[in-house]
């Protein structure tokens, strides 16, 4: 049995369509409604604050997926505590690749290495992905293409390897089902570093319409984004951001391939793929 935790996320839930048919898969949700497509599993409502549904979620479980969302939080620590007392013998773990940067210090990052280190404590198996920024991101930019046909973002030339959450969830659904994967920590990128700038000028080729790119600079990014995040959380953005515009998330990982046998895909084919989440058609 799998259990897959995230699973209303943009990876959790490919990872849940990608999982083998005939697989025992578990599905664990505080909103069962919000799992579609997901005919061939098993979906439970839980929540890591409830200790007794982690509990029953767990049972039987060989292999779990998780997914943690609460920066600074003890998610992980109640779900490691659940799984081990549950008998699971390995945990994918969703991180990211900003841990493997020493002059990342933000809260967010440090949140993620300290969820790590709980789970290479825990006695259990792991695997750890460490993704950079997911390509579905630029989602958050569709409303304002709609309307406007503005893209508005932090920085413009900052070039950022970013990936496609379809090749995570590829990777996630390897570990989870396939032997070899324990002890190891995958890095994932995609194949070329672009800009915000560059996105949009993609993006503008394929719904074949203009696109304006409008640097909006710290301080409009703050304002922004402290509607919608705690301080803590938006100076943790801005100190990724910056890192980001010094080159920091450039380098691409070739992990991926070697562990699927394919290149990554591009933020072009990506896009190509989701073009109604910006056009709205």
């Amino acid at each position: 049995m799998i259990l897959v935790t995230g699973a209303t996320g943009t990876v959790g839930r490919e990872v849940v369509r990608r999982l083998p048919v005939g697989t025992e898969v578990r599905v664990l949700t505080r909103d069962p409604a919000r799992v579609t497509g997901a005919d061939h599993v098993t979906v439970v409502r839980g929540d890591y604050d409830d200790p007794s549904s982690l509990d029953a979620a767990l049972r039987g479980v060989r292999s779990a997926f998780l997914v943690t969302t609460r920066v600074a939080g003890d998610q992980d620590a109640r779900f490691l505590r659940a799984a081990r007392a549950a008998g699971v013998r390995h945990v994918v773990k969703l991180s990211a690749a900003a841990v493997e940067d020493p002059a990342a210090d933000d809260l967010i990052t440090r949140w993620q290495r300290e969820s790590e280190e709980l789970l290479l404590a825990s006695g259990l198996t792991w695997t750890l992905l460490r993704p950079r920024s997911f390509m579905s991101n630029t989602l958050s930019w569709a409303p304002a293409i709609r309307a406007e046909g503005v893209v508005r973002d932090l920085y413009g030339e900052s070039p950022n390897a970013c990936v496609d959450p379809g090749d995570i969830a590829e990777v996630a659904v390897r570990a989870l089902a396939d032997p070899g994967h324990a002890g190891r920590a995958y890095t994932l990128t995609g194949p070329e570093a672009v800009t915000a700038a560059e996105r949009t000028a993609q993006l503008a080729h394929l719904l074949g319409r203009p696109l304006r790119f409008e640097e909006l600079g710290p301080e409009r990014a703050r304002s922004r984004w402290g509607e919608r995040y705690p301080p803590a959380v938006v100076e943790a953005l801005l100190h990724s951001a910056r890192r980001q515009r010094e080159g920091a998330k450039a380098q691409v990982s070739e992990t991926f391939a070697g562990v699927v046998g394919r290149p990554p895909r591009t933020f072009r084919e990506w896009a190509a793929d989701h073009l109604v989440g910006f056009s709205g058609d």
